[in-house]
């Protein structure tokens, strides 16, 4: 029986020895759960500020695309109007001044002039600032805005 204690003994202190040399097994468990914690924490604060700046980006497009889609449709042919008294644009210009505004705001897009209808589409492309940690390098925006031109009433 004294042989059979000295043994258990012996294992258990080799048992000690070897788990005090690599470590109890659930040890690695909280080091995984720390590293998907964190990730999760880096997505989740990139969401919040590139979306907050994805949202001012669309905002900006839009509001870009309806001051230049308004600046073309003020383009009106005025030997027409002064002749009939008709409001009609002139497709041309209304192109060249919507295009003019883009332009200046240092903005892209695309503008078509229908009847007496101005309508410009704008695309904005917003770089991200932590999502480009997990592969997203921008974002991309789209609006569009129509003017149409009318006479005031008197």
């Amino acid at each position: 029986m004294t042989a059979t204690l000295r043994r258990t003994g012996f294992r258990r202190l080799r048992l000690g020895r070897l788990r005090g040399r690599l470590g109890e097994p659930e040890e690695g468990m909280v080091t995984a759960f720390v590293v998907v914690f964190m990730l999760a924490l880096i997505v989740m604060a990139g969401l919040v500020l590139d979306g907050g700046l994805a949202l001012a980006a669309k905002v900006q497009a839009i509001d870009d695309a309806q001051a230049a889609a308004r600046a073309g449709a003020q383009a009106i042919d005025v030997p027409l109007y002064r002749s009939t008294g008709e409001i009609t644009l002139d497709p041309t210009q209304a192109s060249t001044e919507a295009e003019a505004f883009l332009a200046r705001s240092g903005r892209s897009g695309t503008v078509s002039v229908t009847g007496d209808q101005v309508t410009v589409t704008v695309t904005i492309s917003q770089p991200t600032q932590i999502l480009s940690l997990v592969g997203i390098d921008s974002l991309t925006e789209t609006a569009s805005g129509s003017a149409t031109a009318e006479q005031a009433e008197p």
